[in-house]
C-alpha cells in the first residue's frame, strides 16, 4: 500500500494578512478531485507528508500540505501572538478559500492534529472527515492526568524564550537530537532550525498556545473521526487519544500503531493503509 516518497507536488504561496504561506499541491487547479489537507506539527514542515502526498494523489485526491506560518518556506511572522491557534487555523481555512475548495478531509499530526481538531470544531462546514495523529482533542489532552503531564515535560523548556533556543541548538544534554531522539531526520531538523529566526518561530506555536488552548473549552466535532496513536510515543499517552471519543459527535474510530511519535515518517505504509480505508478510494464512483 505504501507509495514512494516524493517531492513532486507543486509548491506555491499565497498571502494572508501580510504573511506568505507556502503549500504543496499535488494537482494544481484540478477541482474534480476531492481535497485532503495535511497539517504538520513541531519540528516539521509539509515535507514530512511526502509518502502520504504521493499515495493519496494516486488514490484520486488533490493533496494540499501547507507549511505552518514560521515553518518551512512560509514567512516568519514577527510577534508571538501571530501564532495563536485561531490565527493558524484561519490560515488553513484561507488556503481552501484561495483555491476555491469548499470542503476537504483534514489530517493532522502533533500540533497539526491540534489545529485539525480546531478546524473541524470551528468550521464543521469545511470538513468531510478528520484524521488526527498522536494528539487527541485539546480537552482530552488537558484532562490526561499526571502521566501526560510527565510525558510533556519538554513543553516547560520550550516556553523559556531565549533559553530554549540556546539549549536546543547547543551540544548539551537537552539539545534537539536528545530531546527528540526518535526523529527520523535529526540532521535535517537541526540544519533547518539553525536558520535565523526559524527555531523561535517554531517554538512560538507552544508559547502562544500552551496555556490558552489547554485551559478553555473547544467545540465538539461532527465529522467522522479517526484517531491514531503509536505505542512508542514518548510524548503523548494513549489515554488522551482514546478519551477524545467524548468530544466527537460523528463516527469515532481508534487505531494503535507500532513505532514512535513521527507516524508519517516511521510507519508510512501502515498509515497509508489506514487513510485508504477511512477516506476511501476517490477513483471509484462510490467514494
Amino acid at each position: 500500500m505504501n507509495a514512494p516518497a516524493t517531492d513532486d507536488a507543486a509548491q506555491a504561496r499565497f498571502e494572508r494578512d501580510g504573511v506568505g504561506i507556502a503549500y504543496r499541491d499535488s494537482a494544481p487547479g484540478d477541482q474534480t478531485r476531492p481535497a485532503v489537507l495535511l497539517l504538520h506539527g513541531f519540528p516539521d514542515t509539509s515535507a514530512m507528508w511526502r509518502a502520504q502526498i504521493a499515495f493519496l494523489h494516486d488514490l484520486g485526491y488533490r493533496v494540499l500540505a501547507p507549511d505552518t506560518r514560521g515553518c518551512g518556506h512560509s514567512d516568519i511572522a514577527p510577534r508571538r501572538r501571530d501564532y495563536r491557534a485561531e490565527t493558524v487555523i484561519a490560515d488553513h481555512v484561507a488556503l481552501l478559500d484561495h483555491l476555491g475548495i469548499a470542503r476537504a478531509d483534514v489530517v493532522g499530526h502533533d500540533w497539526g492534529a491540534v489545529f485539525a481538531w480546531l478546524v473541524a470544531g470551528h468550521h464543521p462546514e469545511r470538513v468531510n472527515r478528520l484524521v488526527t495523529l498522536s494528539v487527541g482533542h485539546p480537552e482530552a489532552y488537558a484532562a490526561g492526568g499526571w502521566e501526560q503531564k510527565r510525558a510533556g515535560w519538554y513543553i516547560g523548556l520550550f516556553l523559556l524564550a531565549g533559553i530554549a533556543e540556546r539549549t536546543l541548538l547547543g551540544r548539551g544534554r537537552f539539545r534537539l537530537e536528545r530531546t527528540m531522539p526518535e526523529h527520523p531526520e535529526p540532521a535535517e531538523v537541526r540544519n533547518r532550525m539553525a536558520a535565523p529566526g526559524r527555531l523561535t518561530a517554531a517554538l512560538r506555536v507552544y508559547r502562544a498556545n500552551a496555556v490558552g488552548v489547554l485551559t478553555r473549552g473547544h467545540p465538539r466535532v461532527r465529522a467522522p473521526t479517526l484517531g491514531i496513536w503509536s505505542r512508542g510515543d514518548r510524548f503523548l499517552t494513549e489515554r488522551q487519544m482514546r478519551d477524545s471519543r467524548r468530544f466527537v459527535d460523528g463516527e469515532w474510530r481508534y487505531e494503535r500503531l507500532p513505532g514512535g511519535h513521527w507516524i508519517p515518517l516511521e510507519e508510512p505504509a501502515r498509515l497509508n493503509a489506514l487513510l485508504a480505508d477511512f477516506l476511501g478510494d476517490a477513483r471509484t464512483p462510490s467514494a
